[in-house]
């Protein structure tokens, strides 16, 4: 299994803490979307936001998770990177679509919050889910696709 191999549980540790540093940009700029300046509805504001995460991901794994994998030209490595981001976000998608309203009707009716608050957390809630789910994908897509040029563990 590839998380047996020290050197491979080092990068997804770093994997993880560079998702983490992403999920906070993604969270951060959702939030500043949906609920702040524009209010854009949870499905746009989670796909901006998850498009900034990605350059940060990018450029840390890059450089950081996996330096070592600087063999293949800058441009195919993002462009690789971006694709399978891109799949995780046909994978984000629907899971922001669906999960939101019946889990905004859970908070509301359980927790009999304002509509507002019970929104921030089930907005929030799905997005936590979605990331999540995206970020197992991403990790051993990119590990064997992505950043395939480096030594196997």
């Amino acid at each position: 299994m590839i998380l047996t191999d020290e050197r491979e549980r080092t990068r997804f540790f770093k994997f993880a803490f560079v998702g983490a540093l992403g999920a906070a940009i993604d969270f951060g700029v959702m939030n500043l979307l949906s609920h702040g300046i524009l209010e854009l509805p949870l499905v746009i504001a989670g796909t901006i936001s998850f498009l900034f995460a990605v350059i940060s991901n990018f450029t840390w794994n890059r450089f950081w998770t996996y330096p070592e994998s600087r063999s293949r030209p800058l441009l195919n490595q993002l462009g690789m990177f971006f694709l399978v981001n891109m799949a995780g976000v046909l994978i984000r998608i629907p899971i922001l679509h669906f999960g939101e309203p019946p889990l905004l009707e859970f908070v509301e009716n359980t927790f009999h919050t304002s509509h507002l608050s019970a929104e921030f957390v089930a907005k929030n809630f799905t997005l936590a889910l979605a990331v999540g789910i995206v970020m197992m994908w991403n990790f051993f897509v990119n590990r064997y696709w992505t950043y395939n040029d480096i030594d196997e563990a």
